[in-house]
Protein backbone atom coordinates (compact mmCIF):
# COMPACT_ATOMS: atom_id res chain seq x y z
CA UNK A 1 0.00 0.00 0.00
CA UNK A 2 2.82 2.35 0.88
CA UNK A 3 4.55 1.61 -2.40
CA UNK A 4 1.38 2.42 -4.35
CA UNK A 5 1.01 5.79 -2.60
CA UNK A 6 4.65 6.52 -3.30
CA UNK A 7 4.22 5.92 -7.05
CA UNK A 8 0.88 7.71 -7.15
CA UNK A 9 2.48 10.75 -5.52
CA UNK A 10 5.39 10.66 -7.97
CA UNK A 11 3.03 10.28 -10.91
CA UNK A 12 0.88 13.15 -9.61
CA UNK A 13 3.92 15.43 -9.26
CA UNK A 14 5.11 14.47 -12.73
CA UNK A 15 1.68 15.28 -14.20
CA UNK A 16 1.60 18.58 -12.32
CA UNK A 17 5.04 19.44 -13.69
CA UNK A 18 3.94 18.62 -17.26
CA UNK A 19 0.75 20.70 -16.93
CA UNK A 20 2.64 23.71 -15.51
CA UNK A 21 5.32 23.44 -18.18
CA UNK A 22 2.75 23.16 -20.99
CA UNK A 23 0.70 26.03 -19.58
CA UNK A 24 3.80 28.23 -19.48
CA UNK A 25 4.58 27.44 -23.10
CA UNK A 26 1.00 28.23 -24.14
CA UNK A 27 0.56 31.32 -21.96
CA UNK A 28 3.79 33.03 -23.04
CA UNK A 29 4.38 32.34 -26.72
CA UNK A 30 5.92 35.79 -27.19
CA UNK A 31 8.46 35.20 -24.46
CA UNK A 32 9.48 32.00 -26.19
CA UNK A 33 10.01 33.98 -29.40
CA UNK A 34 12.14 36.58 -27.63
CA UNK A 35 9.55 39.38 -27.47
CA UNK A 36 9.70 41.46 -24.29
CA UNK A 37 6.48 41.38 -22.24
CA UNK A 38 6.56 45.20 -22.00
CA UNK A 39 6.27 45.34 -25.79
CA UNK A 40 3.17 43.15 -25.70
CA UNK A 41 1.47 44.58 -22.62
CA UNK A 42 2.25 48.30 -22.80
CA UNK A 43 3.18 48.91 -26.42
CA UNK A 44 0.31 46.67 -27.51
CA UNK A 45 2.43 45.11 -30.25
CA UNK A 46 1.62 41.49 -30.92
CA UNK A 47 2.18 41.85 -34.66
CA UNK A 48 3.95 44.34 -36.92
CA UNK A 49 2.83 47.95 -36.50
CA UNK A 50 3.23 50.89 -38.86
CA UNK A 51 5.17 53.90 -37.60
CA UNK A 52 5.90 57.22 -39.33
CA UNK A 53 9.15 56.92 -41.25
CA UNK A 54 9.57 60.53 -42.41
CA UNK A 55 7.77 63.87 -42.73
CA UNK A 56 6.46 62.93 -46.21
CA UNK A 57 3.97 60.52 -44.66
CA UNK A 58 5.80 57.30 -45.47
CA UNK A 59 5.52 54.54 -42.87
CA UNK A 60 7.44 51.41 -42.04
CA UNK A 61 6.34 48.24 -40.28
CA UNK A 62 8.16 47.27 -37.08
CA UNK A 63 7.71 43.82 -35.58
CA UNK A 64 7.45 43.06 -31.86
CA UNK A 65 11.01 41.70 -32.17
CA UNK A 66 12.19 45.05 -33.63
CA UNK A 67 10.54 46.89 -30.73
CA UNK A 68 12.12 44.48 -28.26
CA UNK A 69 15.56 45.21 -29.75
CA UNK A 70 14.76 48.93 -29.54
CA UNK A 71 13.74 48.58 -25.90
CA UNK A 72 16.99 46.79 -25.07
CA UNK A 73 19.01 49.50 -26.84
CA UNK A 74 17.05 52.16 -24.93
CA UNK A 75 17.75 50.43 -21.63
CA UNK A 76 21.46 50.08 -22.45
CA UNK A 77 22.04 53.59 -23.82
CA UNK A 78 19.25 56.03 -22.91
CA UNK A 79 17.54 54.94 -19.71
CA UNK A 80 19.94 56.77 -17.38
CA UNK A 81 18.68 60.14 -18.64
CA UNK A 82 15.24 59.15 -19.98
CA UNK A 83 13.59 56.94 -17.37
CA UNK A 84 10.00 56.33 -18.46
CA UNK A 85 10.33 58.87 -21.27
CA UNK A 86 11.26 61.73 -18.94
CA UNK A 87 14.40 63.79 -19.60
CA UNK A 88 16.37 64.15 -16.39
CA UNK A 89 18.87 66.79 -17.66
CA UNK A 90 15.95 68.94 -18.93
CA UNK A 91 12.69 67.95 -17.22
CA UNK A 92 10.71 70.49 -19.28
CA UNK A 93 11.26 68.44 -22.45
CA UNK A 94 10.30 64.76 -22.35
CA UNK A 95 10.07 61.99 -24.91
CA UNK A 96 6.29 62.45 -25.08
CA UNK A 97 4.78 62.64 -28.54
CA UNK A 98 3.77 66.26 -27.88
CA UNK A 99 7.34 67.26 -27.02
CA UNK A 100 8.85 65.25 -29.87
CA UNK A 101 6.50 67.03 -32.31
CA UNK A 102 7.31 70.41 -30.75
CA UNK A 103 11.07 70.18 -31.30
CA UNK A 104 12.78 72.13 -34.10
CA UNK A 105 12.92 70.26 -36.35
CA UNK A 106 10.20 67.87 -35.13
CA UNK A 107 11.46 64.51 -33.85
CA UNK A 108 8.29 62.50 -34.31
CA UNK A 109 9.41 60.18 -37.12
CA UNK A 110 11.94 57.37 -37.36
CA UNK A 111 14.18 59.40 -39.71
CA UNK A 112 14.10 62.52 -37.54
CA UNK A 113 15.00 60.61 -34.38
CA UNK A 114 17.86 58.86 -36.18
CA UNK A 115 19.09 62.24 -37.50
CA UNK A 116 18.89 63.67 -33.98
CA UNK A 117 20.96 60.80 -32.59
CA UNK A 118 23.58 61.29 -35.27
CA UNK A 119 23.79 65.04 -34.52
CA UNK A 120 21.92 66.05 -31.34
CA UNK A 121 20.55 69.60 -31.43
CA UNK A 122 18.98 71.77 -28.74
CA UNK A 123 15.19 71.51 -28.52
CA UNK A 124 14.78 74.76 -30.46
CA UNK A 125 17.31 73.62 -33.10
CA UNK A 126 19.58 76.61 -32.49
CA UNK A 127 22.77 74.75 -31.59
CA UNK A 128 24.32 71.36 -30.99
CA UNK A 129 23.20 69.74 -27.77
CA UNK A 130 25.64 68.28 -25.30
CA UNK A 131 22.86 66.83 -23.15
CA UNK A 132 22.47 63.85 -25.46
CA UNK A 133 25.38 61.79 -26.77
CA UNK A 134 26.13 61.79 -30.47
CA UNK A 135 25.78 58.24 -31.80
CA UNK A 136 28.24 57.32 -34.53
CA UNK A 137 27.74 54.50 -37.05
CA UNK A 138 30.57 52.69 -35.25
CA UNK A 139 28.53 52.68 -32.05
CA UNK A 140 25.03 51.85 -33.37
CA UNK A 141 24.07 51.06 -36.94
CA UNK A 142 21.22 52.86 -38.68
CA UNK A 143 19.06 49.73 -38.32
CA UNK A 144 19.72 49.67 -34.58
CA UNK A 145 18.86 53.37 -34.27
CA UNK A 146 15.67 52.78 -36.27
CA UNK A 147 14.62 50.04 -33.81
CA UNK A 148 15.45 52.37 -30.93
CA UNK A 149 13.45 55.20 -32.53
CA UNK A 150 10.53 52.81 -33.16
CA UNK A 151 10.49 51.85 -29.48
CA UNK A 152 10.48 55.53 -28.43
CA UNK A 153 7.73 56.52 -30.87
CA UNK A 154 5.50 53.57 -29.99
CA UNK A 155 6.01 54.17 -26.26
CA UNK A 156 5.24 57.87 -26.74
CA UNK A 157 2.04 56.98 -28.58
CA UNK A 158 0.58 54.27 -26.35
CA UNK A 159 2.56 53.43 -23.17
CA UNK A 160 0.81 54.57 -19.98
CA UNK A 161 2.82 57.23 -18.17
CA UNK A 162 5.47 57.58 -20.89
CA UNK A 163 6.96 61.07 -20.90
CA UNK A 164 4.58 62.41 -18.25
CA UNK A 165 5.58 64.14 -15.06
CA UNK A 166 3.72 61.53 -13.04
CA UNK A 167 1.88 58.34 -13.89
CA UNK A 168 -1.31 60.06 -12.71
CA UNK A 169 -1.04 62.35 -15.76
CA UNK A 170 -1.76 59.35 -17.96
CA UNK A 171 -4.89 58.14 -16.18
CA UNK A 172 -7.87 57.70 -18.51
Amino acid sequence: MRLTRFWALRLGLLLLFVVVWCWGAIATPAAASGVDNYVIQYLKATEAIELPLNDRGDTRAFTPEDLTRGKRLFEENCKNCHVGGATLPNPLVSLSLKDLKGAVPPRDTIASLVAFQRLPMAYDGSEESYWCRQVSEDWLTTNQLEDLAAFILRAAAVAPGWGTETFADSAP
